[in-house]
């Protein structure tokens, strides 16, 4: 089995961090749709301002609201302004067919859908 990327949405403006939380990050329901990024699954945000890695969980926020919010004790690394790239993966087996295209959004400031890439 080898892993693919399957989700990712590009350029995301960090809009809160809350260290006071158990942990996760929460996301505008409508990017986690357009993209297929579940509730509960696992994603990798990388921190485009300062280079922080982290793994974590998604939880859906309010549709249409922009919301990017790192929970947890994440929010030591990335902070409300930063720019993250969110990512999801697949486990697949490479004898099968070729990897799958992922779903790929850029998003503006505001964490509002541009289009495809």
């Amino acid at each position: 089995m080898r892993q693919f990327l399957r989700a990712k949405i590009h350029k995301a403006t960090v809009t809160e961090a809350n260290l006071d939380y158990v942990g996760s990050v929460t996301l505008d329901a409508s990017l986690m749709e357009r993209v297929g990024i579940e509730e509960y699954e696992k994603v990798l945000i990388v921190d485009n301002t300062n280079g922080a890695r982290i793994e974590t969980y998604a939880l859906r926020g309010e549709p249409d609201s922009g919301v990017v919010c790192i929970n947890g004790a994440a929010a030591h690394l990335v902070h409300e302004g930063d720019e993250v790239i969110v990512m999801a993966f697949e486990l697949r087996d490479p004898t099968g067919e070729g990897p799958a295209k992922p779903r790929q959004i850029l998003v503006d400031r505001r964490n509002r859908y541009l289009r495809d890439i």
